[in-house]
């Protein structure tokens, strides 16, 4: 069974913010924090992983992306806020940290 996520990346607290979706979040990462994906996130050295979600169903990963990149800026930062205040970067040395819920 294969999983799939929803991302936020920043560039910094409060700063620049990106959606993505992947079947492969650390090789995903991997490819943000090296540069190897040309586009927005490269342009704005967005590449700090400050939430993401699973799921198992790839529908759902696309709607859920799709969704929120409509949200308003304020949601995004709540969300992130909610479950990683301190907007710590959850890609460190090739693994991904699972969220610092509060």
């Amino acid at each position: 069974m294969n999983t799939y996520f929803v991302y936020i990346l920043a560039n910094s607290k409060y700063g620049t913010l990106y959606i993505g979706a992947t079947n492969n979040l650390p090789r995903r990462m991997y490819e943000h924090s090296h540069g190897l994906i040309e586009g927005f996130t490269q342009k704005y050295s967005v590449h700090q992983l400050v939430w993401y979600e699973s799921t198992v169903n790839a529908f759902s990963m696309a709607t859920r992306e799709r969704q929120m990149k409509e949200w308003k800026r304020e949601w995004k930062i709540n969300l992130i806020n909610t479950h990683n205040p301190e907007w710590q970067n959850l890609y460190q040395h090739g693994e991904i940290l699972p969220l610092p819920i509060p």
